[in-house]
């Protein structure tokens, strides 16, 4: 009987060290490859306040086969146990138990530097390189070069770009992918609090159409201090002027948005400290025709960002990691086409999967969200705004009414 062949090794660079980039490093690191991650972020970001990963989230992080990697996000974590829906006055629409079959893994409400933290953890000493954000990429048929602003320079076989949203590896791979802003100022916190919400309980606060505000239990920090995650969804314009944006997103909560709230959720809102607290304007992109290029591929929000409707951005990114690294993970020694192989086969399992959860996710929103287009100041032209964006259109704006 003849051997199997050896497995190949591949220099692979990372950028983007948010869940998605560190999963896949971690992964790609126990096959044996040599692999850099690169963030342009003097360390790990975890900001974020807290989130719900979804079902299929959690299965992601099972199915990356990691030891302990499950058990201790678990244990981080609590199942969400109820969805309550409630009016700007604080009357009950509905409440509904959370479902979840005999034996089923659960929903988890988290906050998001526990998985970051969790991840980070258990990288090999030299692959987390901080302070490197990418310039320029470019690949023939030998590799793949990058250049960094911290004036390092990487050459390999594979970059994979898991920079998020304002991604600069996806912008050479796909010149005409845009932010479509979705309409909302969006402010979270995480404030000491155990009386809000209980033992798993997410509760939505909604307006005519759409959300205005979420909150959910977080459990208890190291201390047993209980903590509650908030959100609130601000309708806006978005600035034509960078600076400007800035400096709005620096700003607290408007007095004008919480006094429409009940009293209790503004009181809770007013009380968490600004350092616990983050701001961001709402952006989607349309669904990409490829997320790979040769030697080059994308993942999570560089790829499929789109809504929190359906809580699905932290999840997708999961799933794409451990996707990549199962196709990354079958490289044989003698076939040097193995990379380009594997990563044609990552875009025909992952391509249909996430066109699915935008489409979902714009459908959904456009069920709940405003009807109105919503608006970029300075807008030059028909659906252009000057600034590398277009207003959202294809299925009205959107908004987040489960994910935080």
């Amino acid at each position: 009987m003849g051997q199997a062949p050896a497995r190949r090794v591949a220099r692979v660079a990372i950028v983007g060290a948010g869940s998605s980039g560190l999963l896949l490093a971690l992964l790609l690191q126990r096959q044996g490859h040599q692999v850099c991650l690169f963030e342009r972020a003097p360390d790990l970001r975890p900001e974020g306040c807290g989130i719900l990963l979804v079902r299929s989230g959690v299965e992601a992080i099972a199915a990356a086969g990691i030891p302990g990697l499950l058990e201790e996000i678990l244990a981080a974590g609590l199942p969400v146990s109820r969805f309550v829906v409630r009016n700007l006055r604080g009357d009950l629409i509905e409440s509904s138990p959370a479902e979840r079959e005999p034996g089923e893994r659960p929903s988890l409400l988290i906050q998001r530097r526990f998985i970051l933290e969790a991840l980070a953890a258990r990288l090999d000493r030299g692959v987390f390189r901080p302070g490197a954000g990418l310039l320029s990429w470019s690949q023939d048929s030998a590799g793949v070069e990058a250049h960094f602003d911290d004036g390092s320079y990487w050459q390999g076989d594979l970059l994979v770009g898991a920079d998020g949203l304002h991604s600069r590896v996806a912008q050479q791979l796909a010149p005409l992918r845009r932010l479509n802003f979705l309409g909302d100022r969006v402010w979270r916190g995480v404030v000491a609090d155990g009386s809000f919400c209980r033992e798993g309980e997410f509760f939505v606060y909604a307006r005519g159409r759409g959300v205005y505000a979420n909150v959910f239990d977080l459990g208890t920090d190291a201390d047993g201090v209980p903590l509650t995650h908030w959100g609130f969804f601000q309708e806006e314009v978005l600035p034509a002027d960078r600076s400007e944006r800035r400096r709005l997103l620096s700003e607290p909560v408007p007095e004008e948005g919480l006094a429409k709230l009940p009293a209790d959720l503004a009181a809770l809102i007013r009380a968490t400290p600004p350092q616990r607290q983050v701001a961001n304007w709402s952006f989607d992109i349309d669904p990409l025709p490829t997320l790979v290029a040769a030697r080059v591929a994308l993942l999570g929000d560089a790829g499929h960002a789109m809504s929190s409707s359906q809580a699905r951005g932290m999840t997708a990114g999961l799933e794409d990691a451990v996707a990549l690294a199962q196709q990354l993970g079958a490289l044989a020694a003698e076939a040097a086409s193995d990379v380009e192989t594997a990563l044609l086969r990552y875009n025909a399992e992952r391509l249909p999967v996430v066109h699915r959860y935008q489409e979902r996710s714009r459908q959904v929103s456009a069920r709940t969200g405003r009807m109105r287009r919503p608006q970029v100041a300075a807008e030059q032209g028909p659906g252009a705004t000057g600034l590398g964006m277009t207003p959202f259109s294809a299925a009205g704006p959107a908004q987040a009414p489960a994910a935080a």
